[in-house]
């Protein structure tokens, strides 16, 4: 089966654990996901599956959007509530007013160093392998966006907030220098992620209820409609010669399309049968083939 699920991932697992479960469930082995969440982390997991696991080289950029709570006081080795506190924990009164003002020092574009408690590689090792060992971790700064950061609330030493970010941004990291800039510590409490793409929370589906439609022959009812994917890449319909010629990797005319240099190729409405690209005019030839399933 070729298609793509939105997972509404648990705490507790991690997203390989995830595509694990899902295997089992559709008796599968062709899933993946479409960028992963941490262990402590819920919400939006995108998977796919079949042949178009292959899709994953164009979600690499996708924006994501969070809500979720920071904890001042105390911070912690991971930046988030599973890591140990790197000092001692202490009361602390923090205003609405106080960081929604913090925030903005946190907005555009700027240079973020990721946690050390992450998969960035140092000499071809992925950081958290050195940082579990009790080794010096030492990651370069890198360029993120945030596009948006909002404290929505406090309640004691606990704010809540709403974040959209570029890909590769580490929001543990927002917290963690949201509590340095403060003087008194923080790390990341609760994380939700309520969109990566153009996939939302309200089209997740829980491991439960994926398992049911499974037991219940409707698994293909919870699948997103592949017209509604790669939003901003133009879609166009071949006819039967076209689709032939495209599956024996042959180059095609298709639509101009507005001089797209990428487009998604369907035989009929639901057959998502390749991605193209441009060589001249409307002369196509397919970048992906995605076989049937």
């Amino acid at each position: 089966m070729n298609g793509v699920f939105v997972v509404d991932k648990p705490a507790g697992l991690t997203s390989h654990d995830v595509v694990n479960r899902v295997r089992r469930i559709l008796l599968q082995r062709d899933v993946g996901h479409l960028g992963t969440l941490d262990p402590m982390a819920t919400g939006v997991l995108p998977l796919v599956t079949g042949s178009l696991t292959r899709l994953a080289q164009f979600y690499t950029g996708a924006e994501k959007s969070y809500e979720g709570t920071i904890r001042f006081g105390f911070a912690t080795d991971t930046y988030d509530r599973e890591g140990d506190p790197t000092g001692e924990a202490r009361e602390v009164a923090v205003s609405l007013e106080e960081l929604q003002a913090l925030a903005k020092r946190f907005q555009g574009n700027i240079q973020q160093v990721p946690p050390p408690f992450s998969a960035k590689k140092v000499k071809g090792v992925p950081a958290y392998k050195l940082a579990r060992k009790k080794q010096n971790v030492e990651l370069a700064p890198v360029e993120v966006e945030v596009k948006e950061l909002e404290i929505t609330g406090v309640a004691g030493c606990e704010a809540t907030f709403r974040a959209r970010v570029s890909a590769g941004t580490y929001v543990r990291s927002i917290a963690h220098e949201m509590g340095k800039a403060l003087g008194c510590g923080a790390h990341l409490e609760s994380l939700r992620r309520t969109a990566a793409g153009e996939f939302k929370i309200g089209d997740a589906h829980t491991l439960e209820a994926l398992a049911n439609a499974a037991t219940d022959g409707r698994t293909l009812d919870l699948l997103i409609h592949p017209r509604q994917l790669l939003p901003s890449m133009p879609s166009v319909t071949a006819d039967d010669e076209q689709a032939s010629r495209i599956r024996h990797g042959q180059s095609v005319n298709l639509a101009e399309l507005s001089r797209a240099p990428l487009v998604k190729v369907f035989y009929g409405q639901r057959n998502l049968i390749a991605i193209a690209t441009r060589i001249a005019g409307s002369l196509f030839h397919a970048k992906i083939v995605f076989s049937a399933g």
